[in-house]
Formats: C-alpha cells, structure tokens, sequence
C-alpha cells in the first residue's frame, strides 16, 4: 500500500474537512494574489500619475555661474542664459535609448517686454503639452492658440490690470487676454503665457527655446541614466534632474508596496493558523487509524509523510483555485478603483508562486500535527478500539 493512495483515499472519505481546508487556503491565496495584481496596477497608475504630474528633468542652456531663478534660467532684464536652445534640437530627444520613457517634452522661451509701459515676462510655451505637463494650472477662460493671445499670472494680472477678454501691448504688439491663471503659489503667477511661436517673433528668436521640462517615466530605467542619454544628443545644454521630486514619487510608490506586502503577510499568517488547526483538529480524530497504522508496521516517518501528503495535496487544489479566484477579484474590483486605462496582468511568476505558497503554507503548518501524529504511541491509540 502506497503512502498517496493512502492519502487520497483519506481526503475522498474525509471529503467535508478537506473542503475546508481547501476553503481556508483558497480564500487565502486569492485574497494574497487580487492584493498583489490590484497593488501591481494600482502602484503603475499612480507611478504614471506621479512622474507626469510635472517635469523631473530640465534642460537649460550651458552657462558658467548661471543661478537658477526659474526651471534653471535667469531672467533680468533681458537676458536670458548666454545661448538659447534650437527648438529643431527636440527631435533629438525621440532618438534616446529610453524614449519610451519620455512621457511629456515642453519647450519654453522666456524673455523681458513691455506690457502697456510696464516691464513684464513673456513664456512661450506649447499649450498642449505645458497644460499636460502642469496639471495644477487652472485658467479662467482658456489657454492661448495661434496668434496674438496671452494667458496672465494671477500677480502679473493684478499688477497689470488685466481681465479676461482685454487687449494689452505687448512690446507695441496688441494681444488678447484669454485667459488669468489662477494663484499656483509660485513664479507662474508672474508670467504672461502666450503660444510659443508667437514670442518667438515678439522677442525676434525664431526657432529658438530658452529651456526644455521633461516629464520621464522612471518605473524601470533611473532618472539619471535618461539625464545622460539626453546630454549626449542636446550638445551645450546642462540636463538636470530634479531629485527631490523623483526621490519624494518613488519614496511614495516603495510606501505604497510595502504597505501591500504587510498586508500579504499578515493574511498568509491568518492562513497558516487555519491550517493548522484544521490538521491538528484532523489528527485528533484519527486517533484510532493512526493507531492501526503503526500496529500494521508503519513507521513514524510514513505516518509524517501520510499527514504532509495530505495537506500537500488540498494546498496545491486551493493554490490554483485561489490564483484563478484573486484573478477574477481583480477583475472585478480594478475597474471600480482605478478607472479606464489600467489592465490586470496575467503573471506566470504569480500563478506559480501562488501555488508554491500554497503548499508552503499548508506543509509548514501541517508539519507539528504531522510529528505529534507520528509520535502517537500505538498501544495507547489501539486501546480506544
């Protein structure tokens, strides 16, 4: 007689406890994988949330002694760094081994004028992608389009006097206000933002840029590689990255994890308790069998190996019908959490650590009943017969 036919023939006449053994390990392993694949996509949305939600490198003109007072360029009076970028010099950026993770590009060109007799700061920028890139700017009216229009700083536009829908003289050049941007808390609400092409002919620098802020998706390639790679191919610009924000994102997404796994652990800790009470509640009732076993020439290993078996047997059952549980779960519940445009991914490495936990779990805390149930002295057990 072979130890697993013993065992399996034990779980078929014992069908209601392996059951719940079952349940126990299933509902413990698919609460462990829809925790892991709803943290997995939950910590790549909020990554992407993160690293667009402003720029974490810039790109700034080459210059000796330059302080920086806005993105890495001074601006007083009228100048602006030594030498300003090509905006031609962009298309270089798709070249990067790490394009990919280049999520936003947006070229500014910042420069003094006079506004209505008064100095001012004109920023040209790419309304799409600078809007994109700084989420936290709220317009009352709408951004600038082609032409003569100008969105104001909140402090700009109080000290200038401007309202939605007015025209002002821009360095002789009437432009309309359409919009006032409202207080960011910063050197944002001092600028007049107009479409880049049109302040590269009020400040006569046709297709140049003062500076370039990049949004770069970190998640599997370091900032500073990405620095390097964009240094290489934009000669006589300084590329920097901002450590304190991609430090602060990356600190918040490690949280996030660990956070996940704390939890992971203390629910694999509640399922071990399970299964051991419901193996030692097991070998109590099979007092008399084990009694048999050991009368008939069983050794303590064979009884050892007979428990474990058994226990082996319903972890792997609960370990691949937990992962197909939590998968569904995470199906079910993604959508509610996280929105459009996050997607549960099948993992092999999960399926397999699913089951291989399964069965850890269940032999490790199989394995004290399986040793008490082997030390069972066999007269004692026989004596109940």
């Amino acid at each position: 007689m072979r130890l697993h036919t013993v065992a399996f023939s034990n779980l078929r006449r014992r069908k209601s406890r392996a059951a719940f053994l079952v349940a126990g390990l299933l509902v413990g392993v698919g609460t462990v994988v829809a925790l892991l694949t709803l943290s997995q996509a939950l910590t790549v949305q909020a990554q992407n949330n993160l690293e667009t939600y402003g720029a974490n490198i810039i790109v700034a003109p080459r210059t000796d002694g330059l302080s920086l007072t806005y993105g890495g360029v001074t601006v007083a009076g009228v100048s602006v760094g030594a030498e300003d970028i090509r905006q031609s010099d962009l298309a270089r950026i798709a070249t990067i081994a790490n394009r990919r993770n280049i999520a936003t590009i947006a070229p500014e060109l910042l420069g003094a004028v006079s506004v209505g007799g008064r100095p001012g700061l004109l920023m040209g920028v790419q309304p799409e992608n600078e809007f994109d890139l700084k989420k936290w700017w709220s317009v009352d009216g709408r951004p600038p389009r082609n032409g003569p229009e100008l969105v104001a700083g909140s402090a700009a536009a109080a000290a200038l006097k401007l309202r939605t829908g007015a025209t002002v003289s821009v360095d002789g050049r009437p432009f309309t206000v359409t919009g006032i941007l409202r207080p960011t808390g910063s050197q944002d609400d001092d600028l007049l933002i107009t479409e880049l092409a049109t302040a590269q002919g009020v400040l006569d620098k046709p297709g140049r840029v003062s500076m370039i802020q990049i949004a770069a998706l970190c998640s599997d390639c370091p900032v500073e590689k990405i620095v390097a790679q964009l240094g290489g191919v934009l000669p006589g610009t300084r590329v920097t990255a901002m450590q304190d924000k991609v430090k602060n994102r990356m600190h918040a997404i490690d949280q996030f994890r660990a956070f996940s796994w704390l939890v992971a652990g203390v629910i694999i800790g509640i399922e071990a308790l399970v299964v051991f009470v419901t193996m030692m509640g097991s070998v109590n009732e099979r007092t008399r069998e084990i009694g048999i076993f050991r009368a008939l020439g069983f050794r303590r290993l064979h009884v050892t190996g007979l428990i474990l078996i058994e226990a082996a047997v319903a972890s792997l059952l609960a370990g691949a019908l937990g992962y197909l549980a939590g998968m569904g779960v995470s199906y079910a519940l993604l959508p509610l959490l996280a929105g459009d445009g996050v997607s549960v991914t099948w993992a092999p490495a999960l399926a397999l650590g699913a089951v291989g936990l399964a069965v850890l779990v269940g032999a490790v805390a199989s394995l004290y009943p399986a040793l008490r149930a082997s030390r069972m002295d066999p007269t004692v057990a026989l004596r109940a017969l």
